[in-house]
């Protein structure tokens, strides 16, 4: 069974719902049977940000127009979501970034079978350490961490080398309709959109694999983010 995961970086709940994702199918009987493929997404295509000076707080009010108050209370709830997924957002301390650097090592790290390490690596980079996921020395650290040469690397960042694959992966998103992620398709059939719980991934891919799926679609939809920000 295949599934296609279409995410962004800069996404809490991307992060989110691949760690529930990830319990639901380690409890499954059939979690060897399963392929996954990441795809990459890009939020805010604008952002050319990698300086590594501006904060997300300050980034999501100045560029997605949220409140003091609507900050506070979008990190609160955040946390508290993070806490029961495993994750120990550092909001303080997150730094927006262009994430089209990250996406292009995470093609790298697909083509040597690295992907979901890389992907994970990532996530943990920006949302926890506060690292500058645009750095290509920080990239470059990243990926010699995870077993990747150190030159080659340095050489596919520095150029258009897999600039084509990403914009492909974002392309294939916007012909599915896809406009916010997460967004999970199970073997090109269903999809779950949305940091949901274990719960229903759980229910979607037993009834995937099962060939036996009822519609997801009325339960999925919540928690992601769009061109237009983060909503929980």
């Amino acid at each position: 069974m295949k599934i296609q995961v279409w995410s962004d970086i800069m996404c809490p709940f991307c992060y989110i719902a691949k760690k529930n994702f990830e319990k639901a199918l380690e409890a499954s009987p059939f979690k060897n049977e399963v392929e996954i493929e990441w795809k990459s997404f890009q939020l805010d295509p604008s952002l050319k940000e990698s300086s590594g000076t501006m904060n997300m707080s300050d980034y999501m009010m100045k560029r997605k127009g949220f409140s003091k108050t609507q900050l506070e209370q979008f990190q609160n709830q955040l946390k508290e979501m993070g806490k029961g997924a495993g994750i120990n957002f550092n909001q303080d301390t997150t730094i927006a970034a262009d994430t089209f650097p990250a996406h292009k090592l995470l093609h790298l790290a697909k083509e040597k079978g690295k992907a979901d390490a890389m992907e994970e690596a990532l996530f943990e980079a920006h949302f926890v350490s506060g690292k500058n996921i645009a750095d290509i020395d920080f990239l470059v650290s990243l990926a010699e961490e995870l077993g990747l040469d150190k030159k080659n690397t340095r050489n596919i960042l520095s150029d258009d080398a897999y600039d084509y694959e990403v914009k492909q992966d974002i392309m294939e998103a916007q012909n599915l309709g896809i406009s916010g992620v997460p967004y999970y398709i199970l073997d090109n059939k269903y999809a779950v959109s949305g940091a949901q719980p274990v719960e229903l991934f759980a229910k979607a891919l037993g009834q995937t694999y099962q060939e036996n799926i009822v519609k997801l679609s009325e339960e999925s939809g919540a928690n992601t983010c769009g061109a237009d920000g983060c909503s929980i």
